[in-house]
């Protein structure tokens, strides 16, 4: 419309300046040169030939005569008319469409022509843009909050505050006490930002010993003071329900960053802390694990056995705990690190970067300052072994693997073990307790010494199974059982008993056990060298097992007539002191000492 428009108002312009040019040449005396020249635009030719054929029919030439000069322009204009009139309705038609609330007028478009709005409306249109960014820019910015470290929140805290606060709380449940002091310490920490607590790239990235005090080393001494003071008198079921509550939570925060902003689930967005929370649950969590170890020892069955706890991502926060755990009790930690940490290095999700969280847990168990002594003294907690049979066996794997199956942490783990065997071992020889777990570990030690592929694993555990004979007879009767399907276990163990013999002759006691199941053994070989072997395998073992029973009975045989020996001439010499010392002395039953000397083992 707005091209037709233009076209039109040319024609005009066209037609009235060639009509005043002819009047002009006619009138005058002058030339063309002189007078008015016709005035064309060659776009508007190029697009509208049929506008220009219309002009140059129209137009007059010198000498003619001029009439109906009326009518010349009467077409254009009512087509200018039409074309005006058609304008105006779309116009009320758009701002009716475009209209907001009643007595809202649309501001105009800055894109619109001035033939359109007129000249001014760039001119209205600027003064209010001018005043908006105007606006904009004199708007005052927020102040950016200042930037608090933990160690600056930890400094503010005033422990007459923490005394004041503690004060109230004997008004609520026990449960809720435990929570407001957490919230205490949330208050605390409200200026700092997950920024200036990053704990999850710190316990993914640091080693244990950076992480092992964070962030407990920034509470002073008499806050720290106070604080356990307090806990200690709090039950454990409490304790234990705000630490697990807190676990959750410290999951949650983990799997929702882990996942994304956009991809968390809601649910866990809605269970997880915020940046000042984290730092105040882990400092009242680490509090309360140092002070009352017994808490994490409730909740170990429930880290174990649900789901939500395990997994790789989850674990360095489990290893946290126990680190904790540690600081106020070596034996829970490494109660707890044999428990729910030691399985991982044997399951599907073992990798090398849990056996190394795994392997710095222990040895920072370890290296704390008489470490074996406190642990092998209390190698029994409340009638449980720190290091139970479970356990060693796990170690016994990971320690003597086969050589094609060695990695880098074999050599770590060869560093540990043998206190931690030590502890697993420890007890009270003969007691009940032990001959219980000397039966639980020979179950496993008489399969591992006959592994035929890994000589250092058959060799240790070949030493475990005579350990397991010198704690208890019933041992004995349980090898005699399994003596025919584990014979290459056996002969092993017949072998390292005959090799050294010196070391554990003074170790089993009584001797008869051992005896009686040598011969049992005999027996049982007699019958199976009589008979064709089915393998010749099978054949060479029986034979070896026999040669080292024979030797063995020998040993013990020598043994008890040397014994005897000593005896006969201790008694000897006692009496002939006696004698001595007493002529008089009523004569000695003879025919009782030789009954006494002529018994199998009168001593033992």
């Amino acid at each position: 419309m707005e091209e037709n428009h233009a076209s039109a108002l040319e024609s005009i312009a066209n037609v009235d300046r060639d009509v005043f040019a002819e009047y002009n040449s006619n009138s005058t005396s002058t030339n063309n040169d002189h007078g008015w020249q016709k005035v064309t635009y060659q776009k508007r030719q190029r697009k509208n030939k049929a506008a220009e054929s219309v002009n140059n029919h129209n137009r007059l030439v010198p000498g003619a005569v001029i009439s109906g000069g009326d009518n010349v322009f009467r077409g254009v204009e009512k087509e200018a008319e039409e074309r005006g009139r058609r304008r105006q309705e779309a116009q009320r038609a758009a701002a009716a469409a475009n209209a907001g609330p009643i007595g809202v007028v649309p501001a105009r478009s800055k894109h619109r022509s001035d033939d359109e709005y007129g000249d001014d409306s760039d001119d209205e249109a600027a003064p209010q843009d001018a005043k908006a960014e105007e606006e904009k820019k004199s708007k005052p910015k927020k102040p950016k909050k200042p930037k608090v470290t933990v160690a600056e929140a930890a400094a503010k805290i005033d422990v007459n505050d923490l005394s004041a606060w503690l004060i109230e709380l004997p008004n609520f449940e026990e449960d809720i006490q435990v929570m407001k002091f957490a919230d205490f310490f949330v208050t605390a920490f409200k200026t700092v930002s997950s920024a200036q607590f990053p704990w999850i790239k710190m316990f993914k990235e640091s080693t244990l010993a950076k992480i092992a005090d964070i962030p407990i080393s920034h509470i002073s001494e008499d806050v720290y003071k106070t604080s356990i003071d307090w806990i200690s008198q709090r039950s454990v079921r409490s304790l234990s329900t705000f630490v697990l509550t807190s676990v959750d939570s410290i999951l949650a925060d983990l799997a929702s960053q882990r996942v994304g902003g956009k991809g968390a689930k809601k649910g866990v967005q809605q269970a997880s802390f915020k940046s000042q929370s984290q730092v105040a649950v882990f400092t009242v969590v680490a509090m309360i694990l140092r002070r009352k170890p017994d808490v994490l020892i409730n909740i170990l069955p429930t880290l174990r056995e649900t789901s939500k706890y395990q997994g790789q991502d989850n674990l360095p926060v489990i290893v946290w705990m126990i680190v904790q755990a540690s600081q106020g009790d070596l034996a829970v930690g490494l109660y707890a690190w044999a428990r729910n940490v030691l399985p991982l290095v044997c399951g599907k999700s073992s990798n090398p970067q849990s056996r190394d969280l795994v392997l710095q847990l222990i040895e920072r168990i370890l290296s704390m300052p008489k470490a074996r002594t406190i642990l092998v003294n209390g190698a029994v907690r409340k009638g449980e072994r720190l290091v139970p049979p479970s356990a060693l066996e796990i170690l016994m794997g990971v320690t003597f693997p086969a050589p094609s199956a060695r990695v880098k942490s074999t050599e770590r783990f060869e560093a540990v073990y043998p206190t931690l065997k030590d502890v697993a071992l420890a007890g009270s020889q003969g007691s009940k307790a032990m001959k219980q777990v000397s039966l639980q570990i020979l179950s496993f030690a008489v399969k591992a010494a006959g592994e035929a592929s890994t000589p250092e694993l058959s060799n240790e555990a070949a030493g475990i199974f005579i350990w397991c004979l010198t704690q208890s007879a019933e041992c004995f009767r349980q090898w005699d059982k399994v003596y025919e399907g584990n014979l290459r276990a056996s002969v092993a163990v017949l072998k390292k008993l005959s090799d050294q013999w010196k070391e554990y002759a003074a170790k089993i006691s009584p001797l008869d056990p051992m005896r009686e199941t040598l011969k049992s053994f005999r027996h049982k070989n007699e019958k199976a060298l009589e008979g064709e072997a089915e393998f010749p395998e099978q054949e060479r073992l029986v034979k070896d097992a026999d040669k080292y029973c024979k030797t063995l009975l020998g040993k013990l045989s020598r043994g008890s007539g040397c014994k005897k020996s000593v005896v006969f001439i201790i008694l000897a010499l006692a009496v002939g002191a006696a004698a001595v010392v007493s002529p008089n002395m009523e004569s000695l039953d003879w025919n009782k000492l030789t009954v006494f000397f002529s018994s199998e083992n009168p001593f033992l």
